[in-house]
């Protein structure tokens, strides 16, 4: 039996032989959840939070002022949750079969490019379900442990505990690649007092290979593994609730909420499978909707669109903010330019800037 170190608890006392025996069947009831891969790893993050600190420390995180908030927490599961001994990762496949092919709707610079992962339902709920469904499982097998499901809902290093329990490497676009799925897949965590048996981590394998950072918009890769966040598109169009700086706003294209440009360039993506799950499917024509529909929106339009979706979270104001930098970057033809006119006039200051700065784009003004 391997005993937790964790001086903040008293060690879980199932029996050796529950513990060694459960292994496999967590991984088919994993399957059986819907989720595609499961790994167990230690709360040992030393090596990550020494990353985190100096990553903090460079400002690279903007204006998520939750990232600083929580401080060193994140690479502390045992800190987080006292009693944490073990820590149970899954990953959950989420790139839709029915989608508009990505690519193409980058090159068509009058559709709306939206991220991949926010297509359909947010995966938040689904996933947290599922966790506390095997939570149960596993409860209802050892009658013992305690349990805790997490998923991007807490000061959480998800990456870091992903990569320790050998779901893949974290890679030079500091996202995670497995190298028999690629990387378009949801991560969650199930934080318990069981001292599981842990799994042995990947290695990477992105080699000499850095097309992930050659291919961003905005150069946010300041190095391999290091991502300014200010710089990036995601960041821009999803955290940030103040202006877009000018100096980005050319580079994002078309692309309104996140970015995949490192993920598709990637070639360990070649091996992507898509999601079985429908409730990842596009909704409301959000796959290759056009700019100037979605711009037409109304707020309530908006809240009845993005209802049950992450899109919802940057607000409607944020949202015609966003589209009215993809409209300046779109091809002058009279519907673009009607649709930027017609929110010229808006109550909100920072989409009037914004729309001023399209249409200065088109050789317009806004007086």
């Amino acid at each position: 039996m391997r005993v937790c170190q964790n001086a903040q608890m008293t060690p879980n006392e199932t029996k050796p032989d529950a513990l060694a025996t459960i292994r496999s069947q967590l991984h088919q009831w994993a399957q059986e959840l819907g989720f595609q891969q499961l790994g167990i790893t230690g709360v040992d993050l030393k090596q990550h939070e020494g990353y985190l600190q100096k990553w903090l420390d460079a400002g690279y995180q903007g204006d998520m002022h939750y990232m600083t908030r929580h401080g060193l927490t994140r690479a502390r599961p045992a800190e987080l949750i006292p009693g944490t001994c073990t820590v149970l990762t899954l990953r959950m496949d989420y790139l839709p079969e029915s989608a508009a092919d990505p690519e193409a709707v980058l090159s068509q610079n009058d559709r709306a490019y939206i991220s991949r992962y926010a297509l359909g339902r947010d995966y938040h709920k689904l996933m947290r379900h599922r966790l506390a469904r095997l939570a149960k499982k596993i409860d209802a097998e050892l009658a013992a442990g305690q349990y805790r499901a997490f998923v991007d809902s807490a000061p959480v290093l998800e990456r870091a505990l992903a990569e320790q329990s050998g779901l893949g490497w974290i890679a030079k676009n500091t996202m995670l690649i497995n190298k028999n799925a690629g990387s378009w897949f949801f991560l969650g965590e199930l934080f318990t007092d069981l001292p599981l048996p842990i799994d042995t981590p990947d290695n990477p394998h992105c080699g000499t290979c850095h097309a992930c950072l050659d291919v961003c918009p905005t150069n946010a890769f300041v190095a391999p593994n290091q991502l300014d966040a200010r710089k990036c598109i995601s960041y821009l169009t999803i955290e940030l609730r103040t202006a877009i700086p000018e100096e980005f706003r050319a580079a994002m294209g078309n692309r309104v909420f996140g970015c995949d440009d490192c993920q598709l360039v990637c070639p360990w993506n070649k091996f992507t499978e898509v999601s079985p799950e429908q409730d990842f499917s596009p909704r409301n024509r959000l796959d290759a909707e056009s700019l100037v529909a979605l711009f037409a929106w109304t707020e309530e339009e908006f809240l009845a669109n993005t209802e049950g979706s992450p899109i919802r979270r940057i607000g409607y104001e944020c949202w015609l903010r966003n589209i009215a930098v993809g409209l300046g970057n779109a091809s002058s033809s009279e519907e673009t330019i009607a649709a930027l006119t017609a929110r010229a006039e808006h109550p909100s200051a920072l989409v009037r800037e914004h729309v001023e700065w399209a249409l200065n784009r088109h050789h317009l003004t806004t007086t």
